[in-house]
């Protein structure tokens, strides 16, 4: 695990994350998820149907993939831009080691500012009544996984990878992924709703795919999307030694 961990890129990652413009986003959403949680159970007390909506509506289908392409492209996509990223290429650090650790970091802030409030909101809706805020709070951290590698993984593809991310994010996820049928099949959000679904009680959450299907795609996303963006990492090095 040290061997694939550099503390140094790490740090500068985290410290690129949470400046001021970005940090703004990531608090917001999250913000705005448990404001609506807290006033929805005021006026109308806890119900598990409003919190299905809220939390399968806004939280997994909007909140989680926009903080996935704030956290996976904000990890490496502004280093790429402005030419910084050839002075971290030119440290005696492994490139695979590079894209594992910023992995590690966009998960662990997506996870924070996803997940947490995910499970936050759960409460204040219904209480955790029939495990729903903790199987939403799951599948939250499990689509957080899933999320960082796609969108770092478009962050060293293109440089217009927060539009990317956006396009695909609010066009694909939030709305083919909740409404058209067959979409709903290749979304990051059904394979993770599968693994909240079996820990959530009853059928309180659903999913459009079976659980090892869900779990099979994405190991499979995660995997391959970090594999593929450590061999374009490469080819960069390449082409800027040369």
């Amino acid at each position: 695990m040290s061997s694939l961990y550099h503390p140094t890129v790490a740090r500068l990652t985290y410290r690129a994350l949470l400046g001021r413009r970005r940090a703004l986003i990531l608090f917001s959403l999250p913000g705005l998820l448990l404001l609506i949680s807290l006033a929805v159970r005021l006026l109308t007390g806890a119900d598990d149907e409003t919190a299905d909506a809220i939390l399968g509506g806004f939280a997994m289908a909007t909140m989680v993939p926009l903080i996935g392409v704030i956290a996976g492209t904000g990890a490496i996509g502004p280093e790429i831009d402005d030419g910084s990223v050839i002075y971290l290429l030119a440290k005696p650090v492994k490139r695979p080691t590079i894209i594992f650790t910023k992995l590690i970091v966009a998960i662990g802030v997506t996870v924070a500012f996803s997940a947490i409030p995910t499970l936050l909101a759960g409460f204040l809706l219904n209480g955790n009544a029939n495990q729903l805020a903790v199987g939403y709070a799951v599948a939250a951290a499990v689509a957080s996984i899933a999320y960082s590698a796609v969108f770092l993984l478009l962050g060293t593809v293109t440089r217009h990878a927060v539009i990317a991310g956006l396009v695909y994010a609010l066009v694909w996820e939030t709305f083919f992924g909740s409404l058209v049928a067959g979409a709903r099949k290749l979304s990051v959000q059904q394979w993770a709703l599968a693994i909240g679904q079996k820990v959530a009680d009853g059928d309180v959450i659903s999913s459009d795919v079976g659980l090892a299907t869900g779990v099979i795609l994405l190991l499979a996303v995660t995997v391959g999307a970090t594999w593929y963006a450590g061999r374009k990492l490469r080819t960069l090095t390449l082409a800027g030694e040369e």
